[in-house]
């Protein structure tokens, strides 16, 4: 069986203070992207989770063993990753494949109820809920609440990855000592603001990923220069992405940034 793992950008990411287990509160627009790794599963010997290029345990592998645990279901298993989004990049690609993980080994197992794949999903990370159907979503509380949004007009993406690579974790504590978390208040509000249409271009960790990898300054330069109507980080970075209203100009732009990927968001 096959199955795409959608990576995504936040069209917007608001941050609040840690809360009393750590965890940051959001609201944020997440959005789908058409660039995608590709998962095959299929039976063998012992569990085993192949991606070229990562080292070490990842969440698909995580995914998977989760979802055993939870259903009981035994049959042996080899995940393959042809991995196509940039890894620590902001795009939530590691999410991707264990959300994509998940909906493999339902299907396998002779189908699951999605409330049993969002729990798992909840417990696996934050970006992970929100890559489970992918779409356009609003994500709230830290990661857990997911809500549908209608789906957008089509528009283009230039998306720009980094050679550096940023932990998540590093980028939160970053954007802790910068300071500027929102209120509980400023995060509800921003909440019905995207539940109305509303997608003001804020990515609250953007100063601290520029902070940890300054490069980041001069790829956002060059995007806006190729004329992206928006520019931002993705996520906690260093991806950066430039919005444009039509896919053609996107690939026109694309021209004159040899790194640059066109991709558009999914519905």
């Amino acid at each position: 069986m096959t199955e795409r793992a959608p990576g995504k950008v936040n069209l917007s990411l608001f941050v609040g203070a840690p809360r009393a287990d750590g965890l940051h509160p959001l609201v944020s627009v997440v959005q789908a992207v058409t660039l995608a790794d590709e998962l095959t599963m299929e039976p063998a010997a012992a569990d085993e989770v192949v991606c070229a290029g990562v080292d070490g345990p990842n969440l698909a592998t995580r995914a998977l063993a989760a979802f055993r645990a939870a259903t009981g279901w035994a049959e042996p298993q080899r995940v393959t990753i042809d991995k196509r989004i940039p890894v620590a990049a902001g795009m939530g690609g590691g999410s991707a494949d264990a959300a994509a993980v998940l909906r493999l080994a339902a299907r396998a197992a002779g189908g699951v109820g999605n409330g049993l794949l969002h729990e798992l999903a909840v417990g696996l990370g934050a970006d992970v809920p929100s890559l489970l159907a992918p779409g356009r979503v609003l994500m709230t509380g830290a990661g857990e609440h997911v809500e549908r949004l209608p789906d957008p007009e089509p528009f283009g993406l230039l998306i720009v990855p980094s050679r550096a690579a940023l932990s998540t974790p590093a980028v939160y504590r970053e954007f802790d000592r910068l300071g500027g978390a929102r209120t509980l208040d400023e995060l509800a509000a921003r909440g019905e603001e995207a539940r109305a249409g509303a997608v003001p271009p804020v990515n609250d960790l953007q100063d601290a990923a520029r902070s940890l990898c300054p490069a980041i300054d001069r790829t956002l330069d060059d995007v806006r220069a190729a004329g992206a109507s928006v520019t931002m980080v993705s996520g906690s970075g260093p991806t950066v992405f430039g919005l444009f209203a039509e896919p053609d100009a996107a690939r026109a732009a694309a021209a004159g940034l040899p790194a640059a990927i066109v991709a558009e968001p999914l519905s």
